[in-house]
């Protein structure tokens, strides 16, 4: 007989198992030939996840009590399409509760969610070596976006300086720094 499965809000008290499985997808990826250096956990999703302004909403997937899966999101618009989105940031289960329809669960409900806020479409990345992800989002539904690359630049505490070599703005003063 199966478990009963609870989808629900994720909460604060949800730290350490988030910080958890977070470590294990982590070394999931790792074995698939990820390189990032991978520096997030319980700390940082208390921090980023919660108060004024969080960065992020989440869900988790519980059995008996126990938490065996997450999905983290945020919401953003398309210019291009004029429609709100749902960006999926993390969505991992626990390797000895996959194939329980717990991560298509967590889909649903995230989905629902989304529509609740009007969004039209959700979009997430996949690291290429995922294969199992891949076959898993496609059973959804899911479509490759073609034509497009994720960008990412560190902007950081004297990180990076934005300079236009080529075409400076009139008047501006390049050494001039906001305040």
């Amino acid at each position: 007989m199966p478990m009963p499965l609870l989808i629900r809000p994720s909460t604060q008290a949800d730290a350490n198992a988030i910080g958890s499985m977070a470590a294990e997808f982590q070394a999931y990826l790792r074995a698939l030939g990820d390189r990032t250096p991978f520096d997030w956990g319980a700390s940082k999703y208390l921090r980023d996840g919660f108060g004024d302004d969080p960065a992020f909403e989440g869900l988790v997937a519980e059995t008996s009590s126990e938490v065996v899966g997450y999905l983290l999101y945020y919401f953003g618009y398309d210019t291009d399409r004029g429609q709100r989105l749902l960006h999926l940031v993390d969505l991992y289960v626990r390797e000895a509760f996959r194939h329980r329809g717990i991560a298509s669960a967590l889909m649903k409900r995230v989905a629902e969610i989304g529509r609740s806020r009007g969004v039209e479409a959700m979009f997430w990345s996949v690291f290429g070596a995922n294969a199992a992800a891949l076959r898993f989002y496609e059973t959804l539904g899911a479509e490759p976006v073609h034509g497009l690359r994720f960008m990412s630049l560190a902007i950081g505490a004297e990180s990076v300086q934005v300079t236009s070599k080529t075409n400076p703005i009139p008047g501006a003063d390049p050494g001039q720094r906001s305040k």
